[in-house]
């Protein structure tokens, strides 16, 4: 008999997971306190082709309802980070989409998202982390993603990990991983007082997804 492709094979894999969780419930179902208080939309975007990996929060309100990631002024401000034009960032062939929550968490008091649902990546992070094998590049966007996959390595808070960006991305083994901040407004204030991220960190995370998508086959 002749042996199966390996390729075909996590082709296979990845798709049953992604069922799996565009299926799941268990923030509403089976909690870890209060049940989300809407039906779930996992929102995610995966290939066993893509070298680059976008690893950020949770979808927020207009993620949720249009069912597409960073489809706010947020995944507007990351794309310019990135340098990527809408058609390169939602090539899914080369760039994988991965909040640490696949569902959007409801809203704080004061209008702002809640964290990741503490149910989520404990339950699918692993088992999809493994069936993702070309990863090369991650852009760790906030606190949540840098903790999970940085773990020791993840500074006290954002500043103090994005602060050794040089430093992570220079940690040798796996895919190279670029810690950042939210995209969001309300970090307007943070990239203003630290200069370096702007003038050193974008140009380098530039170079470094142009050279990903460059010589993608």
């Amino acid at each position: 008999m002749t042996p199966a492709r390996p390729a075909p094979t996590s082709r296979r894999a990845l798709k049953a997971i992604v069922e799996d969780i565009r299926a799941c419930r268990i923030c509403r179902d089976a909690p870890k306190g209060t049940p989300l208080p809407h039906e779930p939309r996992p929102v995610l975007r995966v290939s066993t082709t893509a070298r680059i990996g976008v690893f950020g929060q949770a979808p927020g309100t207009r993620v949720h309802a249009s069912g597409k990631p960073f489809t706010d002024p947020s995944g507007v401000r990351l794309r310019q980070w990135m340098g990527v034009t809408n058609e390169e960032f939602y090539d899914v062939a080369r760039i994988a989409i991965i909040p640490m929550g696949f569902c959007f968490p409801g809203l704080d008091a004061k209008g702002g998202d809640l964290p990741p649902r503490r149910e989520c990546a404990p339950a699918w992070r692993a088992r999809l982390m493994a069936a993702l094998p070309n990863l090369e590049l991650m852009l760790l966007v906030g606190q949540y993603a840098q903790r999970w996959h940085l773990g020791t390595d993840a500074g006290r808070d954002l500043t103090s990990t994005v602060e050794r960006w040089r430093e992570i991305v220079a940690r040798p083994g796996g895919p190279v991983m670029v810690p950042l901040p939210h995209p969001s407004w309300r970090n307007n204030a943070w990239i203003k007082r630290n200069g370096w991220f702007d003038a050193e960190l974008l140009p380098w995370l530039r170079a470094a997804v142009r050279a990903k998508l460059v010589t993608f086959t």
